[in-house]
């Protein structure tokens, strides 16, 4: 009976969650939509924004200094707030492409996406990626058509280019009238009415609902725009899917919502949506089998570890997705990688910069677990019964490049720092077997920046980076070990180890992989490598 109450409660509480990411290419506004979201759960007073002066206009969820200095997020920030009886946990994830590795990650810790598009460009390349990696997961998304307050695409257009390049059905929640200085607000396709724009709103209050045929709305908007609204809203209606939810929650199907973050218009229709129809936490994939949220014993994973959040405390934080049970502070988890328990005394719930103590934590909740260096990327922690999660890879770098350090006799610090930085997934680190510099590997160029720059600024190691000669790397297995041995014996001069000493392969150009394949074809070369 016991167990039946506690999987109701469990259930009950896993009903009111939802964790979800924010995806889009750099510079659509989404760190002004995660601004928003939180003003409206009233996680935060001011938003950032760009008019403020000084620490004022950083946006509080990019918070370390390259993320202000450029103003894009290049690391995931979690936040947790509350909204129409719902608890939402917020994963902020890096826009730009070469963090599309720790993006992915995010991606496995969360249920559905919402996706930002600028209504001027539309659906740009890094979208497009970060798409992809939804897919692979089926997750459901919304889909949120930012900056209508300028000049923007036709939205028929905007929404054909959804449906065709992402394979997706749309369904439009609301309608545009106009677009730049004459956008006035939207339409409501359940509703009918009309929500209009307040020209100088502060805060949260800044719509207005009309009824459709109020004789007010023609003194406000021009009878020009209500009539093409009519227009455009009779071939929606003639040409465009009813929102079904079965096939967003598959997902097949995305609602599309027009607004302005900067202006904070369409915010609240977006989030009235997450409570009303985004899937709370869902099965996770795991061996030796998925993890149901009612299970009644506590289960997680750790999806990114991210140290130094504190310059003055060498502080390190792993980011655990609760999967099962009902956690409590103080509890004993077993690290299923070690098979040793880890007590979670002071486990932390995140917004930005700011923290709070987890006295407990339902599935689909983000908590913060301080540690120095037990936890990294892919750990389980269980209370009852072993789990493996899997569906959290390691991705072959695209560029790899060796590390010249200054001062040699600083070569231990810079194996600690290099280690920390590959456990937070900033880069990928290989240590030649032959050779005394370390080589790292990375998807884009603006990772070695991070790096350069954390090493400088979080372990004093100034350090300069010099082209290796690989293009790519390869994980190494084979069913027969002495296969494996004799690859070995043969390639050293080719071969590295990972940090956790797995061999893998340096490959010089796309012709020297293929040639080394046809010559050991009992070995296998992986692009990816679970991190489990």
């Amino acid at each position: 009976m016991a167990e039946t109450d506690e999987r109701r409660t469990l259930s009950d509480a896993a009903a009111h969650r939802r964790t979800f990411a924010i995806i889009s290419h750099p510079d659509a506004g989404k760190t002004t939509l995660t601004e928003k979201l939180l003003l409206f759960g009233g996680a935060i007073h001011l938003a950032g924004e760009v008019k403020a002066k000084g620490d004022r206009r950083r946006a509080r969820s990019d918070w370390m200094a390259i993320e202000q200095k450029r103003g894009i997020s290049v690391s995931t920030s979690v936040m947790t707030f509350d909204y129409g009886g719902c608890t939402f946990n917020l994963l902020d994830t890096p826009g730009h492409e070469d963090f599309s590795e720790d993006t992915y990650r995010t991606l496995t810790a969360v249920d559905s996406a919402v996706m930002v598009i600028d209504a001027a460009k539309g659906i740009e390349a890094q979208t497009l990626k970060l798409f992809e990696v939804c897919r692979l997961r089926d997750m459901p998304i919304m889909t949120f058509v930012n900056k209508l307050d300028r000049e923007s695409r036709d939205p028929f257009e905007l929404l054909d280019e959804i449906a065709d390049r992402l394979a997706l059905d749309v369904s439009p929640m609301n309608w545009p009238i106009g677009m730049g200085q004459a956008f006035r607000g939207v339409a409501e396709r359940a509703s009918g009415d009309v929500l209009l724009m307040k020209p100088e709103a502060k805060g949260i209050d800044t719509e207005e609902r009309v009824p459709r045929r109020s004789n007010s709305l023609a003194d406000r908007v021009d009878p020009r725009q209500l009539e093409q609204l009519d227009n455009e809203l009779e071939l929606v209606e003639g040409a465009l899917e009813p929102f079904d939810r079965a096939a967003y929650r598959a997902g097949h199907l995305t609602p599309v919502f027009f607004g302005s973050a900067l202006r904070t218009f369409g915010i609240r229709a977006l989030l009235d949506h997450l409570v009303e129809a985004a899937p709370s936490p869902r099965p996770q994939p795991a061996a030796p089998a998925p993890v149901q949220p009612d299970e009644p014993q506590v289960s997680g994973f750790v999806f990114k570890v991210q140290a130094n959040m504190d310059p003055k405390h060498r502080d390190r934080v792993a980011f655990v997705r609760i999967c099962s049970g009902r956690f409590r502070r103080g509890m004993k988890l077993k690290m299923v990688r070690h098979q040793k328990p880890i007590a979670i005394a002071n486990p932390i719930f995140f917004f930005a910069q700011d923290r709070g103590l987890a006295d407990d934590a339902f599935p689909g909740d983000i908590i913060g677990v301080p540690n120095h260096g037990q936890l990294r990327v892919g750990d389980a922690l269980c209370e009852g019964e072993d789990r493996t999660f899997t569906g959290i890879p390691s991705f072959a770098p695209e560029i790899l490049m060796r590390v010249r350090l200054g001062d040699p006799m600083r070569a231990k610090h810079l194996k600690k720092a290099l280690e920390d930085l590959a456990e937070e997934g900033v880069t990928q680190v290989f240590r030649p077997r032959l050779g005394a510099d370390w080589i790292v590997g990375v998807v884009g160029q603006l990772q070695l920046d991070v790096l350069k720059s954390r090493l400088e600024a979080e372990y004093n190691l100034p350090i300069d980076f010099e082209a290796a000669p690989y293009i790519t790397a390869r994980w190494c297995t084979a069913d027969d070990a002495r296969e494996l041995e004799r690859f070995e014996n043969t390639k050293k001069a080719s071969l590295a180890d990972d940090r956790d000493g797995q061999p893998v392969y340096l490959a010089r150009n796309s012709w020297d992989l293929g040639r080394i394949q046809e010559d050991f074809p009992k070995v296998e070369f992986h692009k990816t490598r679970e991190r489990a």
